[in-house]
């Protein structure tokens, strides 16, 4: 079904963040938009708002009628959507066009030079900033990210004068595939989403198929210090790249202090000196050497670099500050792989070091607990203090046996403690924090706002009894 021909599309899931982008890029294109979601969130009200009829009852009574004609309506469907919901099975048993988001994101990219960021950590955030990049530079770009922007209050970005489009690739459910790039970032291969690719050694092989679609005259900009081998067609130039001092794209002369991170950025034929990161955590100069590197390949002026990555702003819920004080510390944080948490931490520890660093962190999925409650634990010990809260199912069903005590058990932590996510606002009340990071991909984030509420009210607290 060409864009011509749909009048209407249907949304199964879609207050999901890639999706979210896709609800935005049709209504941009004047198609009547509506859909399902599980439950409300700010983002699906934005979405209503912006033009989109999202409800949140699986009844097929809720279908406007604009998108019951099956010559006109594209139906975009989400893997946690299971088959037997009674609207997807309305679509499919009426004989509708139902396509993934990845086979629509692939449909609209795939004509223009896609910019496809890809990892199991690193892509929103270096994806943000390659459009960032472009977008303040004379080539422009669209976006299609999984994260907001801050910058630009949103996950899409649209140009019509650009040839350009940047895309956070997704390798869930092998998603990646349907994308043929015009230049490829790879920030990681660490083993996640094993309940689709059951072993590690699949895992990596998909991010090998990844490589291989390309387009010849393309590259590849992969992390120098990755186990990985890419498999890429003829013509394709591979690069690498490190936050520190090897690949063909680095850094040197690194500087941290007084709330800054500054840095020269080495490419293979110059240096482009005082890069200062927007948002100034350790994690953020490997991410911006690869979005820089795109940048350059494309012919990104070193000073429009410079300027652009001075600005950025960050993706929300990307270490994400919300209380900045001398007494107290709050920070909200996307990580829910152990290696983002621990590369997150670590962040934490040395913006920080010689306070208490504190961690609530909701798991995510039932099988990733299952998989790597090890080194979840592991990751989470580096902390002073560990709040850990129930498991966030997402599209999964429980599984006999695997609940957060798992990991809980393993910790080596001075202080540790089993919450329900009801709980955390009560202890908090009777606890203090100095630097608190809250961390997982489920619903934590509508604790975030609670607390900052309650520890501003504690240092005013603070403050009259002082």
């Amino acid at each position: 079904m060409t864009l011509e021909q749909i009048r209407s599309v249907y949304f199964l899931g879609a207050g999901g963040i890639g999706m979210s982008a896709l609800v935005r890029y049709y209504l941009h294109k004047k198609k009547n938009v509506a859909g399902y979601d599980r439950t409300e969130t700010f983002l699906t009200k934005q979405l209503n708002a912006e033009g989109a009829d999202i409800h949140y009852e699986d009844s097929v009574k809720n279908i406007p009628e604009y998108c019951l004609n099956k010559d006109t309506t594209l139906v975009i469907v989400t893997p946690a959507v299971p088959e037997d919901h009674s609207e997807r099975m309305f679509f499919r048993e009426n004989g509708f066009t139902m396509i993934k988001r990845a086979q629509a994101l692939g449909e609209i990219s795939n004509e223009s030079k896609s910019l496809c960021i890809a990892g199991t950590h690193g892509k929103t955030t270096t994806s943000s900033m390659t459009a960032h990049l472009f977008k303040q530079s004379p080539l422009d770009c669209n976006a299609f990210l999984g994260g907001i922007l801050k910058n630009y209050g949103t996950n899409l970005l649209l140009s019509d004068k650009s040839e350009y489009t940047v895309v956070e690739a997704d390798e869930y459910d092998r998603s990646f595939h349907r994308l043929k790039p015009y230049m490829a970032v790879i920030t990681s291969v660490d083993p996640d989403h094993l309940d689709i690719y059951k072993t590690p050694e699949a895992y990596n092989e998909s991010f090998r198929k990844f490589t291989s679609l390309i387009r010849p005259g393309g590259s590849l900009i992969v992390k120098k210090e990755l186990n990985f081998i890419p498999r890429v067609q003829d013509d394709v130039k591979i690069y690498t790249y490190s936050s520190g001092s090897e690949g063909d794209f680095h850094t040197e002369n690194i500087r941290i202090g007084n709330g800054e991170i500054i840095f020269d950025f080495v490419t293979p034929q110059n240096t482009i000196k005082d890069i200062s990161l927007g948002v100034p955590v350790r994690i953020n100069i490997e991410n911006g050497v690869a979005a820089m590197a795109l940048a350059w390949l494309n012919g990104i002026s070193g000073d429009e670099i410079r300027k652009a990555m001075a600005s950025f702003q960050g993706a929300e819920r990307r270490f994400d500050f919300h209380l900045k004080t001398d007494k107290t510390v709050l920070i909200d944080d996307y990580a829910h792989h152990p290696d983002e948490l621990k590369a997150s931490i670590t962040s934490v520890r040395e913006l920080y070091p010689g306070r208490k660093i504190s961690v609530i962190f909701q798991p995510h999925l039932y099988s990733r607990t299952r998989d790597f409650a090890g080194e979840f634990a592991e990751s989470l010990s580096s902390a002073d203090e560990v709040i850990l809260t129930d498991i966030y199912p997402a599209r999964e069903l429980p599984i006999e046996g695997v609940t957060s005590q798992i990991i809980f058990d393993r910790l080596n932590v001075p202080e540790k403690y089993l919450l329900t996510k009801q709980e955390i606002i009560p202890f908090a009340e009777k606890h203090d924090f100095d630097v608190l990071l809250m961390a997982g991909a489920g619903d934590i984030e509508n604790v975030v706002q609670p607390m900052k509420k309650l520890l501003i009210a504690k240092l005013k607290n603070q403050n009259i009894n002082e």
